[in-house]
Order: structure tokens, then sequence, then C-alpha cells
């Protein structure tokens, strides 16, 4: 270990950091629950859905601000500076395209409810909750086995969801005949697809602290 991380391991830490981090999580769980209920809604609940989600997406950039101002007035942060700023910054991703995805289903009027689209945001969902627990062991590097799991579960619904979009985008050329239908279709998979892609990241900056702090 080198010295400055002994030094950093010794000197008390501010722990609002941990708390932050853990309300971006639940953050990003409600949102993902809610944009599961969305496909499934008539256009009224459909307002009334992405208004919640925008509102949550707000919430989260207001605690990523926070992180950032806290940032540049702590003197011993629980890890690595960067790291916090990275971990901050891609949790606020996945809320960004949750947001993102759900204004887009709602703009663009989607007809369909189609299994893929559900299965999608069923995995969404799903991610979000390995996150969220992923973010809990933030606050102990003891807890690696656990993270690992964690690390693969989503990994795991990452593959999937590249399975159910390419099975949804072949079946959506195949099928639609309305053009502008399908670009719209698509670009809603495409945003489902890579709001899993987000929460990989997030996997992928868990297990860079705690290889880099345990």
């Amino acid at each position: 270990m080198r010295l400055d991380r002994i030094i950093q391991a010794l000197l008390p830490h501010d722990e609002h950091f941990f708390v932050l981090f853990d309300k971006l999580a639940k953050l990003i769980v409600e949102a993902a629950e809610t944009l599961r209920t969305l496909p499934s809604q008539g256009k009224n609940e459909r307002e009334a859905t992405v208004l919640k989600i925008q509102e949550l997406e707000n919430k989260a950039d207001s605690i990523t601000h926070e992180i950032y101002t806290e940032l540049n007035k702590t003197f011993v942060t629980p890890f690595d500076r960067e790291d916090v700023h990275l971990l901050a910054s891609t949790l606020d991703d996945v809320l960004d395209y949750i947001d993102g995805t759900a204004k887009r289903f709602h703009m663009y009027k989607i007809k369909k409810n189609s299994p893929d689209i559900q299965r999608l945001t069923e995995i969404i969902y799903q991610s979000a909750l390995e996150v969220q627990r992923g973010v809990i062991l933030v606050a102990d590097m003891r807890r690696a086995d656990e993270l690992q799991k964690i690390l693969q579960k989503i990994n795991q619904y990452e593959n999937d969801a590249d399975s159910i979009f390419d099975h949804a985008i072949a079946e959506l050329f195949e099928k639609e005949t309305d053009a502008i239908e399908l670009i719209k279709i698509k670009e809603v998979l495409v945003n489902l697809e890579t709001t899993t892609d987000k929460c990989e990241d997030v996997a992928n900056v868990l297990e860079t602290l705690f290889i880099k702090n345990a």
C-alpha cells in the first residue's frame, strides 16, 4: 500500500459522502421502478409518470452537485477524489438515461407495449437494485466477496439486455411497416439498452474502488 493510502486510511473521513451515494442509489431504484410501469399506462398516466421520474432526476442532480461541492471543501475523502467524482457521475448517468427514456416513450406516443420493452424495463429495475446493494458496500471495503456476486448479476443483466435488444430490433425491422414508428421505437429500445450499460459502468467503478482500497 502506498504511503498516501496509508495516511488516508488512518485519518478521519467525512462519512457524509456515503450518505449521499446511498441517496443517489435509492433514487435510481425508485426511478427504475417507476419506469417499468410506463409501457402499460395510458396517456394521462404516462404524463404523470414522466413528471415523477423527472423530479427524481432533478433530485439526483442536486445530490450530485452536493457531492462535488463537498469534494472541493473536504480535506480527507473516503477514497481518491477522482473516484468519488467518478462514482457520483456514473450514478447520475443512470438516472439521466432513465429520465431520457421515459421522456421519449411519452413524447413519441409509443403505442405498442411489446414484451421486449417490458423485459428491458424489468432488467433496468433489477440492475438498479443490485447497484444500490453495491453502493451500500462502499462503506465497508472488507466485503469484496459480496460485491463480486453483485457485479456478476449486473453483468448478467446487461448481457440479457443485449440479447433482448437484438431480438427486439430484428423483430421491429421485420414487422413494422411504418418508417416513422420504426424510428421512434428503435430510439426507445436503444435508450433502454444503454441504461443497462450505464448500470454496468457503475459496477465497473465499484469494482475499481474495491481493488484500489481493499
